[in-house]
């Protein structure tokens, strides 16, 4: 079963670098670093003590928040994507779109951040 499941794992590695555009790479690296922090930030408060709980909160807040942010950026500029986003009668966004709704969802995401902070 071991060998089964590391067969599964190189033939999915080997599948996601032979397809998958660089970019997509790119925001990939970004979503697994937020998931990184996140659980760095976790682990530091669970040893180290969350006095100031509310920076903890704040912190995890904005690993959250641009993970699904990057997300949704990744989502729609996912060429892959786009007949399933014109579904419905919808529009495909532009990435250049895409870009700037990322852009000011992290804004308006890290200005609640900072309130938060206090």
């Amino acid at each position: 079963m071991g060998d089964d499941l590391a067969g599964l794992g190189r033939a999915v590695w080997g599948s996601y670098v032979a397809n998958t555009p660089h970019k997509l790479k790119v925001i990939d690296c970004f979503l697994a670093y937020f998931a990184l922090m996140a659980a760095v930030q976790t682990v530091y408060c669970a040893v180290g003590g969350g006095y100031p709980f509310n920076a903890y909160l704040a912190g995890m807040m904005s690993c959250v928040g641009m993970f699904v942010t990057t997300a949704s950026l990744r989502i729609q500029v996912n060429p892959s994507n786009a007949a399933a986003l014109a579904q419905g009668g919808g529009t495909v966004p532009t990435k250049g779109r895409a870009f700037i709704d990322w852009f000011l969802c992290s804004l308006v995401l890290h200005l609640a951040v900072f309130n938060f902070i206090g």
